[in-house]
């Protein structure tokens, strides 16, 4: 049977998916996106506000580094609608949605220290060297722990339930397509041919 016509867990294609895939994808990336391009504006307006002269040499380079791992995140977060229109209607949506998916894990793990950079360069202005380590540090784990930690221990439970489901009544192992035994007589077997148990595939 042709790949594009092998079952999932939702009764849908491969290629169907892929398309609802990259659709969530691509919601979850708006979110991003907008929280991006408000950032790397602020940054902008920095360099021009008339206190910006008077920063020193570690506060320029944590305002210039950080702007640029804006420019990154941005780029990243972007990446899959150019990588989109590339490959459009070449028959890659797979592809698509394995390459756009690991761009936008690594631009959420780049907009972290983005995100870490702005709270310490704004807490080192207003308030001190010290307290702006210490606030830009605090960035960093929250930020770790709710899209980094949380989810693997969200994951947890469902890899059980995944297990026990693999699981059948029959005792034989989930994607078997061997039809059940017919019981009934031989003479009433006739009429159209039962249909085989659907695959079940994630």
């Amino acid at each position: 049977m042709s790949d594009d016509y092998a079952c999932t867990a939702r009764n849908e294609t491969p290629l169907e998916r892929a398309d609802r895939n990259f659709a969530e994808l691509l919601q979850e990336l708006r979110v991003t996106q907008t929280g991006v391009q408000i950032l790397f504006a602020f940054l902008l307006t920095l360099a021009f506000s008339p206190r910006f002269p008077s920063l020193d040499a570690v506060q320029r380079g944590t305002y210039v580094t950080t702007l640029l791992l804006a420019v990154l995140a941005a780029a990243l977060f972007t990446a899959p609608a150019a990588l989109h229109r590339s490959l459009f209607q070449q028959r890659a949506k797979p592809l698509i949605v394995r390459v756009s998916s690991r761009l936008a894990a690594v631009g959420l793990g780049v907009l972290v220290l983005t995100l870490a950079g702005s709270v310490l360069l704004v807490v080192d202005v207003t308030s001190g060297r010290t307290e702006g380590v210490l606030a830009g540090a605090g960035t960093l784990v929250v930020c770790v722990g709710l899209w980094g930690v949380l989810p693997r221990l969200a994951r947890r439970p469902l890899a059980r339930v995944e297990a026990a489901l693999a699981e059948e009544p029959t005792g034989r192992p989930a994607g078997d397509v061997r039809p059940a035994a017919d019981s009934r007589p031989a003479g009433a077997r006739g009429g159209a041919p039962r249909p085989m148990r659907r695959e079940r595939c994630r």
